[in-house]
């Protein structure tokens, strides 16, 4: 049984996550805020700006890999889409990285990643 692909870094499909979540926000100027009649006025800049939470248990080759698209300034990223229920391209960054041992094994480790993407 295949499994649905739900992220793709720069061509290279990832690992099956272990938790996928998809925020969308909105962008605000700074001259939004409350009236003096006490109403919330809003300037939205932006729509629907897409932020990703992601964890993976990984071998330490794909920690090795993570990391270094965590250092990258930018990623082009294929996410799953929760408004169109299938793949979309995005320019992303990644935010947040946190790696933490699950397990000692003779592999170098069972390793948890998480980290959140932001779109551009």
């Amino acid at each position: 049984m295949a499994f649905f692909q739900y992220l793709v870094f720069e061509g290279e499909n990832l690992p099956l996550p272990d938790s996928y979540e998809v925020e969308l926000e909105d962008v605000e100027a700074d001259s939004g805020g409350e009236t003096e009649a006490g109403t919330t006025q809003r300037d939205v800049v932006r729509h629907g700006v897409v932020q990703i939470p992601v964890s993976f248990s990984v071998t330490a080759k794909w920690l090795k890999k993570m990391a270094v698209y965590a250092k990258k300034d930018k990623i082009s990223v294929q996410y799953f889409d929760v408004e169109t229920a299938g793949l979309k391209l995005a320019e992303m960054y990644v935010t947040g990285y946190k790696a933490k041992l699950k397990k000692d094994t003779s592999y170098k480790g069972l390793w948890t990643v998480s980290f959140t993407l932001k779109e551009m």
